[in-house]
C-alpha cells in the first residue's frame, strides 16, 4: 500500500462548505461541512471541525464533531476530543478515553463480515431514503 504524503482536499479553519465532497485522496477538515464526505484515501477531522455528514474513507481520524455515520474501510481512530453521533462501520477501531460515541459500532474482522455489514447498511439507507421521499410527497 502506498502512503499518501500530499493532501488532496482541505477544508480549513473558519471555512464552511454546504454540499457533498468527493475526494480522490487524502482529505483534512478543520472547518464546517454540511454534506457527505467520500474520500478514496485517509481522512483527518481536526478538533475544531464540525460536520453534519456521513463520512467514508480508508483510514479516518476524528478529533472534532461528526453528526452522521462513519465508514472506514481500514481503520478508525477517535481522539479524546471527538464526539460521534452516528453509526460506525470499520475493520479496526481505536477510541481514546474521553471521546463520546452515540450510535452502533460494527467492527468487521473478515471480508465476508465487512461486505455483509456494508450491504445491510446500504439497504437500510435505501429504505430510509424512500420513506423520506414518500413523506415529502404527502405534504
Amino acid at each position: 500500500m502506498a502512503h499518501e504524503f500530499s493532501v488532496n482536499t482541505i477544508i480549513g479553519p473558519h471555512s464552511s462548505v454546504v454540499g457533498d465532497v468527493d475526494s480522490a485522496g487524502f482529505t483534512r477538515v478543520d472547518g464546517s461541512l454540511r454534506g457527505n464526505l467520500r474520500a478514496k484515501g485517509r481522512v483527518i477531522i481536526g478538533e475544531k471541525a464540525r460536520m453534519k455528514s456521513d463520512v467514508a474513507g480508508t483510514s479516518i481520524t476524528i478529533g472534532g464533531v461528526v453528526y452522521g455515520n462513519v465508514i472506514a474501510s481500514e481503520r478508525l481512530i477517535i481522539l479524546s476530543s471527538a464526539l460521534v453521533l452516528g453509526d460506525i462501520i470499520t475493520r479496526r477501531i481505536q477510541a481514546d478515553e474521553g471521546c463520546l460515541i452515540h450510535g452502533r459500532v460494527s467492527v468487521c474482522t473478515s471480508d465476508e463480515q465487512w461486505e455483509k455489514t456494508l450491504s445491510k447498511y446500504r439497504d437500510m439507507r435505501g429504505v430510509l431514503s424512500a420513506l423520506s421521499i414518500a413523506a415529502k410527497k404527502q405534504k
